[in-house]
């Protein structure tokens, strides 16, 4: 999320979809709005665009009022935006002379002219200028005009997010955590510096971390015990938190926050740190002495692990991470620390052991006797071998990575935030660099797979062999056709439901089998690349490796006739038979008899399989029909020949072609017999 605090340093947005508002606490009510704006950009092929202010205006326009209390800093509230995937946010330094801005320069020199907005969403009872003057009716004069479209966030819904931010303050001011936190959709939040306090903590054996606020007009719940979360680089620890005056020791007034990292002891002053509230335990009171101190901070400390253990079990990590390993040994111990230590919390990490032969099942027993193995007893492939490990992980949703792939720290976060926000959206894949050359895009998925107009796969990223430096042109979120198989991330009911991958595919474009189905049943799939992944590629088989020459081609012509309506079924494999014998001949000519025979062994198997993929096409219809969310999504497969763009036109990216005249997304619907 880029985060912008001077309007000088405003860059030119991309058909920008823009809203403003406090956005105190990004409620639920509020993640509903951001999620609004994200779906418009989509739309419009733009980008979400955050106007909020620092400080709040009521600080400006009332600076004798104090009573002022926020859910949010502004540093939490920017944690929160970029969380639930917001592009930009525009943080605007709130002054008296913006305040008295008349509503038409308001539109004029401050909408218009510095964000030039594609489209604008407010509120229906949105008011500004001085005195208030403006309003929606004033906006659709300009947006008559064509300076902008204009979306009305309907009466029901405003009202309901004041409703909710009213409700958390009320809930957070009586001490109802758990109540508050359902509302806003994730933990109330403290953040601030460790400071230096009087040690008394340390005296007792139970040494405290004292919070000095990022905000000091942050709502404070009552003062007493609470079980808490603390994070601290990233990585979260059970907490007990104190909010008081510390009436045993000290008859001053001063308000103190202090926590307690239980089983941590690392020297953390100067250090900003988030506390997340979980429940609160019980209110401040005022004892005898430090060892009847000590004895309650014992019971609190029994209570608030029972809390938080309790919170872990309601809150089992939603995604499991699941590796498929097959004589991997080495990748194993290059990789599997930085895929429990990259994908946090949100996550628990397995590895699928294939029937290896090499050391890995030893290696992990001895060096990793944390991480659940799954084993099977023989190698039943790519596809076999996940359907059947799949069956013992229950999550919400699986990620799939393959034991080359090195995750970056956090991941998971912006794909697991997008697909909370996003129901209909099935398959996300991070973007997937090269680990060999790391500003490059690598072979196997790029920013995302299409299919061109007779079933070529080629990615955003990578178009027949030619693979883009990665410069960030395809930085933003987008609907893909298909998801590499090295890394990412299937609701599990999707999965089960789709039947899992065609195991008698073995290996290779199992993964774009499975993603036509979701898409025909009305699926999402999306490019989230605002996640990152590094693949090595062709560790098990080099890309020009005979086998997978032929299990390419087989099962490339095996899932278009799985899925095609008949008569463009017919067409299609007339001329991609001539198109495929053609690259066997090609093989030839470079020398590579083998792979031209791959070629031709790959269609005399479809040929015999024949009868066995009428079957699966007629089950497939089935289990489409039962599984099906709306009608079917075929973005992604562009009515376009990779091979006469790049061979004809020269276009050797996949910017070139998607931004080439007459290139558009096919309409084809649902096409089932």
């Amino acid at each position: 999320m880029n985060i912008i605090r001077d309007l000088a340093d405003l860059p030119r947005f991309r058909n920008a979809v823009v809203t403003t508002g406090s956005f105190d606490g990004v409620h639920a009510g509020h993640q509903k709005i951001l999620a609004r704006i994200q779906q418009l950009a989509r739309e419009y092929d733009g980008e979400s665009v955050v106007i909020t202010f620092d400080p709040h205006p009521r600080e400006v326009i009332y600076p004798r009022d104090d009573s002022l209390r926020l859910l949010t800093s502004t540093s939490e509230k920017l944690t929160y935006l970029k969380q639930y995937g917001v592009d930009n946010a525009v943080i605007l330094p709130f002054t008296i002379e913006f305040s008295q801005m008349l509503a038409r320069e308001y539109i004029e020199r401050f909408l218009i002219e510095k964000f030039q907005p594609r489209c604008l969403v407010v509120g229906y009872n949105h008011q500004f200028g001085l005195n208030r003057e403006g309003d929606f009716q004033l906006l659709q004069e300009y947006a008559g005009a064509g300076h902008f479209d204009l979306v009305r966030i309907d009466k029901h819904e405003i009202e309901s997010i004041a409703i909710s931010s009213s409700r958390i303050r009320e809930a957070i001011t009586a001490g109802q955590i758990e109540q508050a936190n359902q509302a806003l959709n994730h933990r109330y939040l403290l953040r601030g510096e460790v400071v230096h306090g009087e040690k008394i903590g340390k005296q007792i054996g139970y040494p405290t971390a004292n919070l000095k606020l990022t905000s000091p007009k942050k709502l404070l719940p009552p003062a007493g015990i609470y079980a808490a979360f603390t994070w601290i680089d990233g990585v979260r620890h059970d907490s007990m938190l104190y909010i008081g005056n510390r009436p045993t020791v000290q008859r001053s007034d001063a308000l103190s926050i202090e926590v307690h990292i239980l089983d941590f002891d690392d020297q953390i002053y100067e250090t900003e740190i988030d506390v997340e509230l979980v429940r609160f335990m019980r209110p401040d009171r005022k004892l005898e002495d430090l060892e009847q101190l000590r004895a309650a901070i014992d019971a609190d400390r029994n209570a608030v692990l029972d809390a938080l253990h309790a919170e872990s079990r309601n809150s089992a990590t939603p995604i499991g991470v699941v590796a498929l390993n097959y004589n991997g040994v080495a990748l194993l111990q290059q990789y599997l620390t930085g895929w429990q230590r990259g994908s946090g919390q949100l996550a628990t990490v397995y590895v699928a052991d294939n029937a290896s032969s090499d050391t890995s099942r030893a290696w992990l027993a001895q060096a990793h006797p944390d991480v659940a193995v799954i084993k099977m007893s023989e190698n039943h492939g790519f596809a076999g071998g996940y359907n059947r490990a799949l069956q013992h992980v229950n999550h919400k949703y699986l990620a799939l990575i393959n034991t080359d792939v090195e995750v970056t720290t956090g991941w998971l976060d912006p794909i697991y935030q997008f697909m909370e926000q996003h129901p209909d959206v099935a398959i996300c894949q991070p973007k997937i660099l090269a680990a060999s050359r790391r500003d490059h895009f690598e072979y196997a998925g790029g920013c995302g797979g299409f299919l061109d107009i007779i079933g070529y796969p080629f990615c955003a990223g990578r178009i027949l062999n030619e693979v883009e430096a990665d410069r960030g042109q395809y930085d933003h979120l987008s609907d893909i056709f298909w998801s590499s198989g090295a890394a990412f991330v299937i609701r599990s009911e999707v999965f089960h439901g789709a039947g899992g991958f065609d195991q008698d595919y073995f290996a290779h474009q199992e993964e774009i089998d499975l993603c036509w189905t979701i898409k025909r049943a009305g699926y999402r799939i999306v490019s989230v690349p605002q996640s990152v992944v590094y693949h090595v590629g062709g560790v098990t088989l080099p890309y020009d490796n005979p086998r997978k020459v032929y299990l390419n081609f087989r099962n490339n012509v095996a899932t278009l006739v799985k899925h095609l309506p008949w008569p463009r079924l017919v067409l299609t494999l007339v001329i991609r038979c001539m198109l495929d014998m053609m690259a066997a001949v090609n093989f030839m000519t470079q020398g590579k008899l083998n792979n031209a025979l791959a070629v031709v062994k790959g269609y005399l198997h479809v040929i015999g399989w024949f009868p066995g993929l009428l079957r699966k096409r007629k089950a497939l219809h089935r289990r489409i029909r039962e599984m099906a969310v709306g009608p079917a999504n075929m973005t992604g497969w562009l009515n376009v020949s990779i091979l006469a763009q790049y061979y004809l036109m020269a276009r050797r990216t996949f910017s070139a072609i998607t931004d080439s005249a007459h290139v558009g997304q096919s309409e084809i619907r649902d096409h089932q017999q």
